[in-house]
């Protein structure tokens, strides 16, 4: 089986301890001794040969990709916050999320597209910020054009995304193009998901020009949107994921259930059932619950029932500093006062049985 672990994912913590000048003095040195971009990816574990080349060639994407991946993990985090699962990252560990992606599961079908759609938006975000020498802005976003509000010309910069498509494209389905099973297959199908995922939220933005602000004439161009609305739109992608079987002839997917729609591309497609993530189990990637918040008033998927599995709740007393009496002064503040709240905490209570102690 192809490592499902391949391309991209191992190595995006190292490209941001190696490429990002806040985190890593190697980049520091690298540049002090004038050390080539041959140095810096010949040292990433886990390359094929094309990934290899694109990283000889385009230092400077790399940098951005690297860059990026705070920003994708911490959506990642937003959208499981309230789940057992809450994409947690582990220290010293190169693959990020641990052994949790050696499933083929809807967990790691989240991943791969967050992660993909993360690489899209940081290479384009640089692409307009001058940031790289491969590309700037969209070259085809020039002259006149028309929409539902009359005639505009197209200006200032609009979002390269193109690019930013083709690059993630080609480097991050380098290494799962060279495999033929089945978790190569979902990786691949993924990852187009989590592409597709960015473009969908481009938006036309415009500036009025005449009289007065009046839009006699009018500039636009295409821009992104906030990194929140893709992760929005997956995270309901993930609630909805096929879980899919290989046909025949193995050149790709079919429903595991009848009664289920056959996925499309914008679909994230999953083989295994997840673990339930109650206990802590680094086989399956599995953090466990112990020790998590949970909500007593809930009855979705943070409260305490569901959080801690049925095994019951520690609850303490905390006080926190909070912002009270808050009056509105003419014109224009709202002035508050430093209160002390003190409110109750409960945090799910760890499993007594002695497999607790064997699957840490």
């Amino acid at each position: 089986m192809n490592a499902p672990l391949a391309g991209l994912w191992p190595w995006l913590p190292l490209l941001l301890t190696w490429l990002a000048p806040e985190v890593s003095s190697s980049w520091w040195y690298m540049r002090a001794t004038g050390g080539s971009s041959r140095v810096m990816c010949d040292n990433v574990p886990g390359l094929v040969s094309r990934q290899r080349q694109l990283c000889h060639r385009h230092p400077d994407v790399m940098r951005a990709i690297g860059l990026g991946v705070a920003e994708w993990t911490a959506e990642c985090q937003h959208q499981f916050r309230q789940h057992r699962w809450n994409c947690h990252t582990l220290d010293r560990d190169h693959s990020l999320f641990g052994r949790v992606l050696l499933r083929s599961s809807r967990e790691s079908a989240f991943v791969y597209a967050i992660s993909s759609a993360g690489v899209v938006f940081a290479i384009t975000r640089a692409c307009s910020q001058g940031e790289l020498k491969s590309c700037s802005c969209d070259p085809k976003k020039k002259g006149t054009a028309k929409d539902s509000k009359g005639t505009f010309d197209w200006g200032g910069c609009s979002d390269n995304i193109d690019y930013g498509i083709k690059f993630a494209r080609a480097f991050v389905d380098a290494k799962e193009r060279k495999g033929k099973d089945a978790r190569a297959l979902m990786n691949l199908h993924n990852n187009r998901a989590g592409r597709k995922a960015v473009k969908r939220f481009l938006k036309q933005e415009c500036k009025c020009h005449g009289v007065s602000g009046s839009c006699t004439l009018r500039t636009c161009w295409l821009a992104m949107a906030d990194f929140r609305k893709t992760g929005d739109y997956l995270w309901r992608k993930y609630s909805g994921a096929i879980q899919v079987v290989m046909n025949q002839d193995g050149t790709g997917f079919t429903v595991a259930n009848k009664r289920f729609k056959k996925p499309t591309k914008n679909d994230l497609v999953y083989f295994e059932n997840s673990p339930d993530y109650c206990i802590r189990d680094r086989d399956a990637g599995s953090p466990g619950t112990a020790g998590r918040v949970c909500n007593l008033t809930s009855r979705g998927m943070d409260s305490c029932e569901v959080m801690c599995c049925g095994r019951g709740y520690d609850t303490s007393r905390v006080t926190r500093m909070t912002k009270c009496e808050c009056k509105f002064h003419w014109c224009c503040a709202v002035r508050c006062q430093d209160c002390l709240e003190a409110l109750d905490v409960h945090t799910c209570k760890a499993p007594k049985s002695a497999d607790w102690a064997a699957s840490t």
